[in-house]
């Protein structure tokens, strides 16, 4: 199976998604943690760069990167059942 760039977005995408949800577990119970604060604005620095390219490649992930300027634009894309995942 090839691996596209879209593919690869998005995997960098649910990674540090993964990342930040752990982090943000862990800074409940130590909100003062300086390496997992710093650590915390890396990673959503780098998901916020991949959603904001693989919006602009390739449409909205979730409903809040939708461009609504012109039209709704998040039914354009394919649903999960039509092969999106």
């Amino acid at each position: 199976m090839d691996v596209t760039k879209r593919d690869k977005l998005f995997a960098c995408i649910m990674a540090t998604s993964f990342v930040l949800d752990d982090l943000r577990l862990l800074l409940d119970t130590h909100p003062t943690d300086q390496a997992a604060l710093e650590y915390w604005e890396k990673y959503e620095r780098v998901r916020n760069e991949a959603v904001k390219e693989y919006t602009k490649c390739y449409g909205p992930i979730n409903m809040y990167d939708v461009d609504v300027n012109n039209y709704w634009t998040w039914v354009n894309e394919p649903w999960p059942w039509e092969g999106r995942c």
